[in-house]
């Protein structure tokens, strides 16, 4: 099981996963309007998957595990569905708002989390320049 920045998405498959982070999160924001709910209620909640943080406060795996749980489109996913089957209004525009979120985590480059540490991320190690060992071995050789 991948356990450092080593294991992270590099180069032009990491742009994408940014990329397509930043396409969910604007089409999902975009969407919201036609919910009928107000933007305040959207502000509110668009941060409420950051709670899973707290889970760090046990250790680095249970951290990583609640982050992630909190960071994937599962539950997203499965909040809508039941909303949708639930014929409740509110729960599908709050999957809305939650996918939002982890769209524009990944825009900006914050991953799923590995158990090493917070700043370890299948997107690369946050705040490093992330760039592939294998291009700066190559850019080496190349000038050998």
């Amino acid at each position: 099981m991948p356990t450092s920045p080593d294991d992270a998405v590099r180069s032009g498959p990491r742009t994408l996963l940014r990329l397509e982070g930043a396409v969910g999160f604007c089409a999902l924001t975009a969407a919201y309007p036609w919910s009928g709910h107000s933007w305040w209620l959207f502000g509110a909640l668009f941060f409420v998957p950051d709670l899973s943080m707290l889970t760090y406060l046990v250790n680095t795996r249970v951290g990583a595990a609640g982050y992630n749980a909190a960071h994937t489109f599962i539950g997203p996913g499965l909040l809508g569905g039941a909303g949708f089957l639930l014929g409740s209004p509110l729960l599908p525009w709050s999957a809305v708002i939650w996918a939002a979120h982890i769209g524009f985590d990944r825009m900006i480059g914050y991953g799923l989390k590995y158990s090493s540490g917070f700043g370890y991320t299948h997107l690369g190690t946050l705040g490093a320049t992330n760039s592939a060992p294998e291009s700066r071995s190559r850019i080496r050789f190349c000038r050998a």
